[in-house]
């Protein structure tokens, strides 16, 4: 079996030029038990004077990142986005990355990577999963509508359920998997979880 790493990144921005200032690997390899790995990134490679305000915001990074509530030298719980980086291709290598939209992931890593002198390796294939569960659900409709997932939607979210754009929360809610909230919501750890429920709902596997 393939090596699985469920990943989720809090940026500074959305722009190109972002970086990842909260990084969440889970990895699962061979289909054996998930290993969590999570990161933050010292302050003084996060190009703080470039970020956008309500990127932090939506991240809570003044209220999470270890650095942001003291003017000490040194801080501990951060590494240099260079050590980051080698962690991430060490443990992504020829892997499969699953995530929601995880091609914003997968660009500002692989960015940051090479800006670090490391070349990514994930394999090319990414897979997200709000396209799994739109696929999933979808079938669901047409082929088994009495399905638990299905029969107890009404008939306007039965119509909007494919519609562009689509809405994590409602898919995850059919899917019957929690959406995070309080301090889970908008962390790498806690996305990256809700990814790993969501595809897990979707393939079949108890959600962890």
């Amino acid at each position: 079996m393939s090596t699985i790493v469920f990943v989720d990144c809090e940026t500074t921005s959305l722009r190109p030029d972002r970086r990842a200032w909260d990084i969440a690997l889970i990895v699962r390899e061979d289909g054996g038990e998930d290993v969590e790995h999570q990161w933050f990134i010292d302050a003084d490679d996060l190009d703080l004077g470039n970020a956008d305000p309500f990127s932090l915001r939506i991240g809570h990074f003044y209220e999470r990142h270890p650095a942001a509530g003291t003017t000490d030298f040194f801080v501990p719980n951060v590494e240099s986005e260079h050590f980051v980086m080698r962690q991430v291709e060490h443990r992504t290598r020829g892997a499969h990355l699953v995530g929601a939209v995880p091609n914003f992931d997968a660009d500002v890593l692989g960015t940051r990577m090479r800006a670090n002198g490391v070349l990514p390796s994930w394999h090319y294939h990414l897979q997200d999963v709000e396209t799994l569960a739109v696929g999933y659900l979808t079938a669901l409709r047409r082929f088994a509508p009495e399905s638990p997932e299905i029969a107890g939607l009404t008939p306007g979210q039965l119509a909007t359920l494919g519609d562009l754009p689509w809405d994590s929360e409602f898919l995850s809610s059919v899917l019957g998997v929690p959406v995070p909230d309080g301090e889970d919501r908008h962390t790498a750890i806690g996305d990256a979880r809700w990814a790993r429920d969501m595809f897990d709902a979707v393939m079949g596997k108890s959600a962890s």
